[in-house]
C-alpha cells in the first residue's frame, strides 16, 4: 500500500483501509498475524497494570501535554514494539 493510498484513505475517512494497513504491516503481510501482534502488546501492558502499581503519572501527563501529536505517535509505536518484545513472541525487528 502506497503513501498516496493511505493519504487518500485519511482524506476519505476510510478507517478500515488504515487499520488494514496497520494489521498487514504488523503481521508481515498477514492481517490475522497483525491482529495478534496488536493484541500481544495490549496484553503485556495490561498485565503490568493489574496490581495497580505506583507509576510516574506526572511524567505521563507532562509528556502528553508538552509534546506534539507527531512525537506522541512515534512514542505510541515504540511502546507497541516495547510491549511486543516483552511478550517474548514477536515477528518484527522493532525499527520504524
Amino acid at each position: 500500500m502506497s503513501l498516496p493510498y493511505l493519504k487518500e484513505a485519511i482524506k476519505n475517512g476510510d478507517n478500515e483501509k488504515l487499520i488494514r494497513y496497520v494489521r498487514l504491516h504488523f503481521g508481515d503481510g498477514n492481517e490475522d498475524d497483525g491482529r495478534k501482534e496488536i493484541d500481544k502488546s495490549w496484553i503485556e501492558a495490561l498485565k503490568l497494570l493489574l496490581d495497580s502499581p505506583d507509576t510516574d503519572r506526572a511524567f505521563i501527563f507532562d509528556t502528553l501535554e508538552n509534546n506534539d501529536a507527531e512525537t506522541l505517535a512515534h512514542l505510541y509505536f515504540h511502546l507497541h514494539f516495547y510491549f511486543l518484545k516483552r511478550s517474548g513472541e514477536w515477528i518484527h525487528d522493532g525499527n520504524l
